[in-house]
């Protein structure tokens, strides 16, 4: 419960919407009440009068009228509030989850796997974003429903009022309360096993063919299948602890109708109480249970958004892998100096040792060698993104350790491999290196990536819509795009890691070639397999054992 009291802040942003959609949601369970309260009124007096031409039927029959409209038009309102209060909650959820994640990637703990981390951004905060509408809405409209009915009964039916009090409160408090202490284990078990679900789909998916080509699919399907198998059953055990709870509260419905009855004809034999009033107090009573049953089905969900706020929030307080200083000085310009380096995410074996580099104001290094030889962890350690276990890394002579992570990333662009291109505009792309820029500084990135004619064939320009992944674009389109958005950004020092990844040999001669160009007057460390092109970089590097050797341009 901690854990999801710790959301309030961000509910409390939307209170007022959540304050509206809860009305309605009285309104229409209070209209629906009193609308078959007035309905068993008003057809068991027209049953039982004598002097059929005398009774109105004009007035009873508007107001059942009037309270279906109430009814209809309360129930849209509470679910178009509701669902705008539930996305705008999603909107705020994801970008309170996603600062705080920024300053701590690299994740710094081992155990989160990649699907586990999909689980949490995803499923688990959907069902943070809907506790609203699925569980303290109707826990606080049943509430409310179940007094008003008590207070009622009180008056009209004093005898009655107890009983159906004990019948409410128990299916309010008790059978939630029960219900809760089970969920809550049950919800943890299906938000886990739903999680290892995606774990294992995403797994088999990202490693498919290592697995073909191990002969390992078969092996792979029962795991999934295994995994498939224990989230059925979690759902089942839900399912039922659910069914066995709604059982409980039909039950006391029942009692409660029963109770009422009882005391109804009781007072009716005794002339306190008319017939079309008992018919309509039952029927008042049957239909306020309406939101005993929403609130039952609200606590099943309630244990699975309990469980859920506690996997969100350990995401959201681990400790960071990399802190600034407490007393950060400023960055300044110039050199940037590697000195006897050593890293590795297991310090027994470092991937780097005792590794050495300059690289001067305006100079193109590029640094080739196998995969896993080191090249993308040395290009993290210059981002910082991790810190070296042995040496330093200086810019200007200050070590980047004693200087804010966004001082240091401001003289640091980098493009990965993996640099995507986002869902939006071409502008929206290029807007993210650097977000201040003109139209002109837009066009004149595009130019040096020479990718700008071919936006200007576009009807938009600038607006083109790139589609998701910038499905729209070419793979070398979609290089070059990216290519503009970090030209783009003010840095002193342009970082690429395997920047030709998927293009073929022309389009990454031609790449790299312009890419000399391009980054005119900025320092350049572009780690490759690729073959580079004469004139490209000024110096080519082997990262070989641990250790960055210098290799002639002519064999480059």
């Amino acid at each position: 419960m901690t854990a999801l009291l710790s959301f309030w802040p961000l509910f409390r942003q939307h209170v007022g919407r959540m304050g509206l959609a809860l009305t309605l949601s009285v309104l229409t369970l209070a209209a629906g009440v009193a609308l078959l309260w007035v309905s068993g009124w008003f057809l068991t007096a027209a049953a039982l009068t004598t002097a059929a031409a005398s009774f109105n039927l004009f007035g009873p029959s508007s107001l059942i009228r009037g309270l279906s409209l109430v009814r209809i038009l309360s129930r849209y309102g509470e679910r178009l509030v509701g669902h705008d209060a539930t996305l705008r909650l999603l909107s705020a959820l994801r970008g309170w989850l996603f600062a705080r994640l920024f300053p701590r990637i690299p994740l710094p703990s081992r155990d989160l796997r990649h699907g586990d981390l999909v689980s949490r951004l995803t499923a688990d905060v959907d069902t943070l974003d809907t506790v609203f509408l699925t569980a303290f809405g109707p826990i606080l409209t049943a509430l409310l429903i179940g007094t008003a009915m008590t207070a009622g009964l009180f008056v009209l039916l004093p005898a009655a009022a107890p009983i159906y009090a004990t019948a409410i409160i128990l299916a309010l408090a008790g059978v939630p309360a029960v219900l809760i202490l089970f969920s809550h284990r049950l919800g943890a078990d299906l938000v886990e096993a739903s999680a290892a679900l995606r774990i294992a789909m995403l797994d088999r998916i990202d490693g498919h063919a290592d697995l073909v080509a191990f002969g390992a699919v078969a092996a792979a399907r029962q795991e999934f299948e295994a995994a498939a198998r224990r989230l059925a059953r979690a759902r089942r055990r839900s399912a039922r602890a659910g069914l066995a709870a709604a059982a409980a509260v039909q039950l006391l419905a029942g009692l409660a109708l029963v109770g009422v009855l009882w005391c109804g004809i009781d007072a009716l034999g005794r002339a306190e109480i008319g017939g079309p009033l008992l018919v309509g107090l039952l029927l008042a009573v049957l239909a306020s249970f309406e939101a005993t049953a929403m609130l039952v089905r609200s606590v099943a969900k309630f244990g699975a958004a309990l469980a859920a706020a506690e996997r969100v929030r350990a995401i959201a307080q681990m400790a960071p892998a990399i802190n600034d200083p407490q007393r950060p000085v400023t960055l300044p310009g110039g050199t940037l100096a590697v000195n006897r380096v050593t890293f590795g995410f297991d310090p027994a074996r470092p991937v780097l040792r005792d590794l050495s580099l300059t690289i001067a104001a305006g100079e193109r290094v590029a640094i080739v060698g196998e995969s896993g030889s080191g090249k993308s962890t040395l290009l993290a350690l210059l981002l910082r993104l991790h810190d070296p276990q042995a040496g330093s890394i200086a810019m200007g002579g200050t070590d980047i350790r004693t200087v804010r992570q966004a001082d240091l990333h401001a003289r640091i662009a980098l493009l990965s491999q993996s640099s995507p291109v986002f869902l939006g505009s071409v502008r929206d792309n290029l807007l993210i290196g650097r977000p201040e820029a003109s139209d002109a500084e837009l066009w004149s990135a595009l130019e040096a990536a020479r990718i700008a004619d071919f936006i200007r064939s576009l009807p938009e320009g600038l607006d083109a819509f790139v589609g998701e992944a910038g499905r729209t674009l070419s793979v070398g389109q979609a290089r070059r795009l990216c290519l503009a958005r970090v030209l783009l950004s003010p840095a002193e020092i342009l970082v690429f890691d395997e920047p030709t990844t998927g293009l073929d040999r022309t389009m990454e001669a031609d790449f790299l070639a312009d890419l000399a160009v391009a980054a005119k007057g900025r320092s350049v460390i572009l780690a490759t397999h690729a073959e580079i092109p004469a004139g490209a970089c000024d110096r080519v590097l082997t990262l070989a054992d641990g250790r960055l050797v210098p290799m002639s341009l002519a064999g480059g």
